[in-house]
């Protein structure tokens, strides 16, 4: 997913320092865990060392992409880095829990409603694309699964080589593993549920450019 603007939103813009020092926290003590250096942590990802730095500690809100290559290196979703607390058996969300982790320059926007860490990984977001607006994914953990339902408007998407529009009602299946994009070309507002399933376990990106 591409850079774009830093984005970490809880509820609103009061969240985002209390946010950003919970991601520091959480990526901090998953490294020390594994007993990584910050060199490590930064080759797994693909993450500058100095931008881990900064992450950990809590100066800055990282961008979407930078969020997802973290949480793929570590083989946890990107919910594991921004939820507040570990969710009980059954657990209720509503708006004041939701993170919003991208926002387009149209007023499009990405939202994570949740995810599910153990035993499968899923996540569960919203993205909103208001027209002419596009998010360019990088390739994610290998096998990697993406499903993409479209409430209203309709969604250009591209998987690789293959471009594809999806209109309203419609789900597109898709592999997470390969650069893929988003795109609204259309006239009117795009709403899109959108379901991430990843595999367990770490993911280094060392081992794609060997």
């Amino acid at each position: 997913m591409t850079e774009g603007a830093n984005i970490l939103t809880g509820a609103g813009d009061n969240a985002r320092p209390a946010i950003a020092a919970l991601v520091g926290e959480r990526v901090r003590n998953l490294r020390t865990a594994r007993r990584w250096s910050l060199d490590e942590l930064a080759g797994r990802s693909g993450v500058s060392k100095g931008m881990v730095v900064q992450i950990e500690a809590g100066r800055t809100n990282p961008s979407i992409g930078t969020l997802v290559r973290i949480a793929d290196a570590f083989g946890v979703t990107v919910a594991r880095l921004v939820e507040e607390q570990r969710p009980p058996e059954v657990r209720v969300n509503g708006p004041a829990d939701y993170s919003v982790l991208w926002e387009g320059p149209s007023g499009g926007r990405a939202t994570l409603f949740g995810g599910i860490d153990e035993p499968e990984f899923v996540e569960l977001w919203e993205w909103v694309l208001e027209p002419g607006e596009e998010q360019v994914s990088e390739d994610h953990a290998v096998g990697t699964r993406e499903m993409a339902h479209v409430l209203t408007g309709s969604l250009t998407l591209r998987v690789g080589a293959v471009e594809v529009r999806v209109g309203t009602g419609q789900t597109a299946l898709y592999p997470g593993d390969v650069p893929h994009t988003y795109r609204n070309d259309g006239g009117e507002q795009t709403r899109v549920h959108m379901v991430v399933t990843m595999p367990p376990g770490e993911f280094d990106r060392r081992a794609q450019r060997r």
